[in-house]
C-alpha cells in the first residue's frame, strides 16, 4: 500500500529551523486532539435530525472519506515536509498565483466559521451547565456567544504559544468527555435503560431516500472529522515525519472514527432523536448524559468538559485564522495593514480585529436564525459550512497529488494506492455539492460564497494598490510560509 524508508539517517531528514521534537506518540495525541473537538459536541442532534436512529452512518461514512483524502495528505507530506498544506500543494502542483490564494483564504474561513460553530455550542453549554434557562435564539444566547468570541479574541492578541505538551493535557479533557458518553451508555444497558432497536431506524426528516438522506448527514458529520489536514504543519518538527506520519495519521482517524461512532449510538439508545435534535431540551450530548445516569452527577459536569472542548477549538482556529491572514499580507496579496503587529505583544492584532468582526457577523446571524420556526437548525449552518469549504479544498489536494506524482524527489516516502486519490477528488466533490445537502443546508453555498467574496475584493484592492502605488506584481512570493514567522 505504500513506500517508507525503513530507516532515516540523520543526514536524509531535510534542513529546518524548527525543532525535531514530537515522536510518535505526541503525534498521535497531537492529530487525536485537533480532531476532537466541536464537531461532535455540537452536531450529534442535527445529524440524528436528518437520518434518525441511524445517526452513526454518516459518522462512520465521514471517516472513510477523510481517511481516503488523509491518505493523499500522507504523501505529500511525507514527500515534501515543510510545515505548509493545502495552499503549498496547490501552488506546487498548478502555480497559479489566484488559485493558490483562494485556497488559503478558504482555509482561513473555515478556521473562523469552524470558531464560530463552537462559540454557539460555548454558549449552550454555559446555558447547561448553570441552568440559565435561555431561550434558544435569544439575546442572551447571542451575547454570551459574542462575549466568548471578544475572550478569544484577547487571548489571540496576548499571544499564545503552541505547546505541543499542554495539546496532551488538552486532548486528555476533550477525550474525557466523549469516554463519559460511551461509558454512560454501557451503564444504562446494565441498568436496562438503553434501546439499541432505535440504532438500526432509519428516519428522514423531509422523506428522502436513504441514500441522499445519509448524503446530507455526512456533508455535516463530516466536520466532525476535519483537523488531521492541520497536522501536516508539524512536518518540520517531527523526528521522523516520513515513517511516523503514515502509521500515526491512520491511527489518530481510527481512534476518532471509533469514538464518534460508537458516540452516536449511545446517544440515539438512550434519547429519541426527536429530543436529541430539539435546542429547546439542552444540548444533544447533555442529555445524553442525564438519561444514561440520572442518579449519577454526570450531567452537571458534562456541559463544562464541552465548554472547555469547544473552547480549546475556538481558539486554535482563530489563532490558525488570523496567522493565516498575517501571512498573506506578508506576501502582499492582501492590503499590508493586516501585516501590522503590535509593538510591545507582537501580535497581528488588525488580523485579528478583522477576522473576529467576520466571526461576530456570522454568530449574529445564526443565532438569530435559530430562534426562528424556519431556522430553528440554522446553527448547523455554520458547521456545514465550514465542512463545505474545507470539501472543495480536499478536493483541490487530491487533483494536485495526481499532478505531482509526475514530479519525483529523490527520498523515499509514503505512496497512496494511485486510485485513492481518485476515489477522495470524486467523493469530496460530490459531498461538496447541492445535491448532498437538503434545501434549508444550501444555505451554507452563500454564507461560503460570502466570505470567498470578501478575499477576492481584497485581492482586488491589492493588486490595484500594488499596481497604482508601489508598481509591483501581485502574486505568491514565499507558497512554503503562508504564516509568515
Amino acid at each position: 500500500m505504500s513506500h517508507t524508508a525503513e530507516a532515516e539517517p540523520a543526514g536524509a531528514q531535510p534542513q529546518t529551523e524548527l525543532r525535531r521534537v514530537m515522536g510518535p506518540k505526541l503525534l498521535l495525541l497531537f492529530i487525536v486532539g485537533d480532531i476532537l473537538g466541536t464537531g461532535v459536541y455540537a452536531l450529534t442532534g442535527d445529524v440524528a435530525k436528518e437520518v434518525g436512529g441511524a445517526a452513526w452512518a454518516p459518522f462512520l461514512a465521514a471517516f472513510l472519506v477523510a481517511t481516503v483524502t488523509a491518505c493523499s495528505y500522507l504523501e505529500l507530506v511525507t514527500k515534501y515536509p515543510q510545515a505548509a498544506g493545502a495552499a503549498l500543494y496547490t501552488h506546487k502542483a498548478f502555480g497559479v498565483h489566484f488559485v493558490t490564494f483562494l485556497i488559503a483564504f478558504a482555509v482561513m474561513c473555515s478556521g473562523i466559521t469552524s470558531a464560530s460553530t463552537a462559540s454557539n455550542a460555548f454558549a449552550g453549554f454555559l446555558n447547561d451547565g448553570f441552568d440559565l434557562g435561555f431561550e434558544v435564539g435569544g439575546t442572551e444566547i447571542m451575547l454570551i456567544a459574542l462575549a466568548f468570541m471578544a475572550l478569544v479574541a484577547a487571548v489571540n492578541f496576548r499571544g499564545v504559544g503552541e505547546s505541543v505538551k499542554a495539546n496532551v493535557v488538552l486532548t486528555a479533557v476533550e477525550l474525557s468527555g466523549l469516554l463519559m458518553i460511551i461509558m454512560v451508555g454501557l451503564y444504562a444497558v446494565t441498568q436496562g435503560d438503553a434501546d439499541f432497536s432505535r440504532v438500526t431506524v432509519f428516519e428522514s426528516s423531509e422523506d428522502k431516500s436513504t441514500f441522499f438522506a445519509v448524503t446530507a448527514a455526512t456533508s455535516l458529520a463530516f466536520f466532525a472529522m476535519v483537523g488531521f489536514e492541520d497536522s501536516v504543519n508539524m512536518a518540520e518538527e517531527c523526528e521522523h515525519p516520513v515513517r511516523d506520519f503514515p502509521r500515526m495519521m491512520l491511527t489518530g482517524l481510527g481512534i476518532t472514527g471509533l469514538i464518534y461512532v460508537l458516540v452516536a449510538i449511545t446517544a440515539v439508545a438512550l434519547v429519541p432523536v426527536g429530543d436529541l435534535s430539539d435546542p429547546d431540551k439542552g444540548s444533544a450530548l447533555t442529555q445524553v448524559v442525564a438519561a444514561g445516569a440520572p442518579d449519577l452527577p454526570f450531567d452537571k459536569i458534562f456541559p463544562f468538559i464541552g465548554m472547555f472542548a469547544v473552547a480549546n477549538s475556538a481558539l486554535i482556529n482563530m489563532l490558525m485564522a488570523s496567522r493565516l491572514l498575517y501571512g498573506m499580507a506578508n506576501q502582499q496579496v492582501l492590503p499590508a495593514a493586516f501585516g501590522r503587529v503590535h509593538p510591545t505583544r507582537r501580535t497581528p492584532w488588525v488580523s485579528i480585529i478583522f477576522t473576529t468582526l467576520i466571526s461576530f457577523g456570522l454568530i449574529v446571524y445564526v443565532v438569530r436564525a435559530s430562534g426562528t420556526e424556519s431556522g430553528s437548525n440554522a446553527i448547523k449552518l455554520l458547521g456545514g459550512t465550514t465542512a463545505l469549504l474545507l470539501l472543495c479544498v480536499f478536493t483541490v489536494v487530491n487533483v494536485a497529488l495526481l499532478v505531482l506524482r509526475r514530479n519525483p524527489v529523490e527520498h523515499a516516502h509514503f505512496r497512496t494506492p494511485t486510485v485513492l486519490p481518485y476515489v477522495g477528488a470524486a467523493t469530496c466533490f460530490f459531498l461538496a455539492g447541492p445535491w448532498a445537502r437538503t434545501e434549508e443546508q444550501r444555505e451554507q453555498y452563500q454564507i461560503a460564497g460570502g466570505l470567498l467574496a470578501v478575499g477576492i475584493v481584497l485581492w482586488a484592492v491589492t493588486w490595484f494598490l500594488n499596481r497604482a502605488l508601489y508598481a509591483r506584481k501581485t502574486y505568491i512570493r514565499d507558497p512554503d510560509h503562508f504564516e509568515g514567522d
